[in-house]
């Protein structure tokens, strides 16, 4: 991923979806800040994410100086994730989401037909 100067971006908003947004990002982050996991295990963690687009999301991330990446020298190869102290910044923001998309499921009503409000279809 190739950040512009920060005069291209119209607002820090923009900047900070283009960094931490997206489907798979705020996942990434919000399961590392529970600490160091494994290629594997946070595929596990957040589910329906393939192993192209969990490595792409990871290298972007590593890029932007979000996530660490540790590989060990084994066999198998075992590789490490960890947020940097700029990743754990995040933090606050993502407890905002969490706490926005709680109250917006405490307002939905029952459907009969659950599949009608499915957020990712």
């Amino acid at each position: 991923m190739t950040l512009k100067s920060a005069n291209d971006y119209r607002c820090a908003v923009e900047l900070t979806v283009k960094i931490a947004g997206g489907k798979w990002k705020p996942l990434i982050v919000h399961y590392l800040l529970g600490g160091t996991k494994r290629f594997g295990e946070l595929g596990r963690l957040i589910g329906g994410v393939t192993q192209r687009s969990l490595t792409l999301q990871l290298r972007e991330l590593e890029a932007s100086g979000i996530v660490t990446r540790k590989v060990f020298a084994q066999v198998p190869p075992r590789v490490e994730y960890t947020l940097t102290p700029l990743g754990h910044s995040l933090a606050p923001t993502l407890e905002a989401m969490k706490a926005w998309g709680e109250l917006y499921l405490a307002q939905m009503p029952e459907d009969p037909n659950p599949r009608a409000n499915r957020l990712d279809d």
